[in-house]
């Protein structure tokens, strides 16, 4: 899977501390790529870590097993209840079947585990206004046909926006659900200074509708349907979520 910045992987670092786990713990990362996550985490938390990518030949770290799996076509390769933290940077919009991954995270994590993961956000206004004259969000774009390589952009198959990665997870039974972003986009920030207004006022005449004319909004998706036009969501390059299992 796609090697993460050095952003996206502090704003991960970053996520798990928010969640307050008990250390040492039993640790997954998927799509380890060369172990850059697994090392850094190590170097602020207490924990035993695996692994999990579609190739066991990138991992640097001598004493992290990589457990081999194609998740466009297979489970993860690890008994239920196995960890109590998984991590997953950029993986995401690989994956052909996303939700069904998103459901083996929560198989493989013992009760009160945490998962963070990260994506590209296709909400930035970056990504807006490209989608608006091309037709491709940001880190989207025409795919090569049978010849997509699975680590780079021209893999990116799925985009998926912060209300329906939210809604996957409490789907796939977490919750806790926290949004946060590796860092401030600049382009987006120039948008912002002419678009923030106008979209507050357009969201909130939308929201009012779908929640009196359509019913589509109600008290449990609420706040995940607001925060598609929250300041992060606008401006963040990536979104990184963390979550809990019961």
């Amino acid at each position: 899977m796609s090697l993460s910045t050095s952003a996206i992987l502090d704003a991960a670092v970053e996520m798990v501390a928010r969640k307050h786990l008990q250390f040492p713990c039993e640790h997954l990362d998927i799509g380890s790529g060369h172990g850059d996550l697994i090392g850094l985490l190590r170097n602020r938390f207490d924990l035993h870590s695996s692994a999990c990518d579609y190739t066991d030949t990138l991992m640097e770290l001598e004493d992290v097993k990589v457990g081999v799996a194609d998740l466009n076509r297979e489970g993860l390769p690890f008994a239920s209840e196995s960890f109590d933290l998984v991590t997953c940077t950029e993986v995401v919009e690989h994956l052909e079947h996303y939700r069904e991954t998103l459901r083996e995270m929560h198989r493989v994590l013992k009760p009160g585990g945490t998962l963070v993961l990260s994506t590209p956000n296709i909400l930035n206004l970056k990504s807006r206004i490209r989608f608006l004259f091309f037709g491709f969000y940001n880190l989207f774009g025409p795919l090569h046909v049978r010849e997509s390589e699975l680590h780079l952009s021209g893999g990116h198959i799925n985009p998926v926006s912060s209300f329906y990665l939210s809604h996957s997870l409490l789907d796939a039974g977490f919750v806790e659900i926290d949004l946060a972003i590796d860092k401030v986009q600049g382009t987006s920030r120039f948008w912002h200074f002419f678009l923030g207004l106008p979209i507050r006022i357009a969201s909130a005449m939308a929201l009012k509708r779908e929640k009196e004319q359509f019913h589509t909004v109600d008290e449990h998706n609420e706040r995940f349907v607001m925060q598609m036009n929250s300041r992060d969501v606008l401006l963040g390059r990536t979104i990184v979520i963390g979550c809990k299992k019961p």
